[in-house]
């Protein structure tokens, strides 16, 4: 692949990133509360790599400005100062269930729109 198709690539994959990634959270924090660092280690686990804390933190405050989160601190266990960690909130829990609903609705579309091949070629 050159150089230019990667960009484009990585480009194209970091768009649709940001597109879903305050319900990837929600799916993160609803797994159980977690705090901020946490969930970039846990998105890139995922396979979700290009997410920074740069882009998880303005995201959890806002989501905690909307009350689809609320949180609470804990003692780091390093020993550290305490640590904010994120809960869902009942709102977040709707939000998320929602979202997965019209995730799911999306991609069946995208993916019928995809695979569409009226010209009797392959599909790649």
């Amino acid at each position: 692949m050159t150089m230019e198709l990667a960009t484009a690539a990585d480009q194209r994959r970091s768009q649709l990133l940001r597109g879903v990634l305050d319900l990837c959270l929600l799916a993160k924090i609803a797994e159980r509360p977690c705090y901020g660092y946490e969930f970039t280690e846990a998105l890139a686990a995922d396979g979700l790599e290009l997410v920074s804390e740069g882009s998880i933190y303005p995201l959890l405050a806002r989501m905690e400005r909307a009350g689809l989160v609320d949180t609470f601190r804990a003692p780091s266990a390093s020993g550290g100062p305490p640590r904010k960690y994120y809960r869902l909130t009942d709102a977040g829990r709707a939000e998320l269930s929602g979202g997965r609903a019209a995730w799911r609705h999306f991609t069946e579309a995208v993916g019928r729109t995809l695979d569409n091949n009226p010209t009797g070629g392959t599909n790649t």
